[in-house]
């Protein structure tokens, strides 16, 4: 079960060395961002199918890389969805600021402005006059109008967003059309509910969008990317990467990535494990992470997970490496400073996670 060994005390190598083509995955220091590179391209392809070109619109926010979302671009998906103004900033730098929708209310979007002035497109989501007198201050020229399509968060009423439209053209902004994101029903592990969920929430962006009007309806995700027939392009993000609360859907994308770490120490009685892999590695929004060997996650703290083996199986060894799959992928990247692709027991190639912050 735990094959990948090495010597106790040797899980900390300088970082440098991760560049090396020669560099094996028991060299990185742990914890550490792994990403099985076969895995990650046949997720791509497969959503490349499913949604080509424009269709699809990235979402960044959950793998933060613009390394990784050249590849994206690369698969003909060159309109990218953020959820931050850094993002936005880091894409544009990447030479990926083609079509960058920033599918969230800001309230200062001056950097965003600076873009537009740069030749990048931005479009901004705005729901109430204030996000729309921001996105004028701040010399953005396109927005959406982000409707509240059942999910309790942001988004205008449905039957306000032809006024706030209005408002908006007033203030000299194109408006491109609406966007509604049914992030309620996108992680419902019942698919007749899901789709139930989805068409729902189609009926109350439609009728928002026969009264804004504009080319655009916006939405989805990775758990109803092929549910959502009304949106003319789908924010999917996690498809690249997944987790375990995506994974339950029976999806056809794959477990690209797991958290590498180090067993610390041993309790033989208890019959549990400790790794340096916890809270400040893992995001646990969605529930404990997973041991990718079918082991039990027992809990985790700050710097640890404590596990015990699988039934029948033996406690691994202080210096063991072992994987931890995450729950949930977006803010599990967002802990680490790089992703490391590996294939077998080799690293290809080390991404720097170059869109954290804000």
């Amino acid at each position: 079960m735990f094959a990948l060994r090495r010597g106790y005390g040797t899980n900390r190598h300088p970082v440098e060395k991760i560049r090396s083509s020669e560099m094996l995955v028991r060299e990185v220091p742990t914890p550490a961002l792994l990403v099985d590179v076969g895995v990650l391209d046949a997720n791509l392809a497969a959503m490349a199918a499913a949604l080509p070109a424009l269709r699809l619109r990235p979402h960044v926010k959950a793998h933060k890389c613009t390394a990784l979302a050249g590849r994206q671009a690369a698969l003909g998906h060159t309109g990218f969805t953020c959820a931050t103004i850094k993002e936005a900033e880091g894409m544009a730098s990447a030479g990926l600021g083609r079509d960058l929708l920033v599918a969230n209310e800001v309230v200062d979007a001056r950097r965003l402005g600076r873009l537009v002035d740069a030749g990048h497109r931005v479009t901004l989501a705005v729901d109430s006059p204030d996000t729309v007198a921001a996105a004028a201050a701040g010399g953005v020229r396109e927005v959406l109008i982000d409707v509240n399509v059942g999910l309790p968060r942001c988004g205008v009423a449905p039957e306000e967003a032809g006024a706030l439209a209005d408002n908006a053209r007033a203030c000299g902004l194109e408006v491109r059309g609406v966007m509604g994101y049914e992030g309620h029903a996108v992680l419902l592990e019942d698919r007749a509910r899901r789709l139930e969920e989805v068409e729902q929430s189609a009926a109350l962006l439609a009728g928002a969008h026969e009264a804004v009007g504009g080319a655009v309806i916006s939405g989805g995700g990775t758990g109803t990317y092929d549910l959502n027939t009304l949106a003319t392009e789908i924010q999917a993000g996690s498809y690249a990467l997944m987790d375990t609360a995506y994974g339950r859907l029976g999806l056809p994308f794959g477990q690209a990535i797991s958290v590498m770490a180090t067993v610390i120490s041993l309790n033989r009685a208890g019959g549990w494990a400790v790794a340096d892999c916890g809270l400040k590695a893992l995001g646990m929004d969605h529930g404990d992470p997973s041991m990718a060997d079918g082991g039990a996650v027992l809990f985790c703290s700050d710097e640890h997970v404590v596990f015990a083996p699988p039934e029948g199986a033996t406690l691994p060894s202080v210096g063991d490496l072992v994987r931890v799959i995450p729950a949930h992928v977006d803010p599990t990247v967002a802990y680490h400073d790089r992703m490391h692709l590996v294939a077998g027991e080799e690293v290809l190639d080390s991404w720097a996670v170059d869109l954290r912050g804000w």
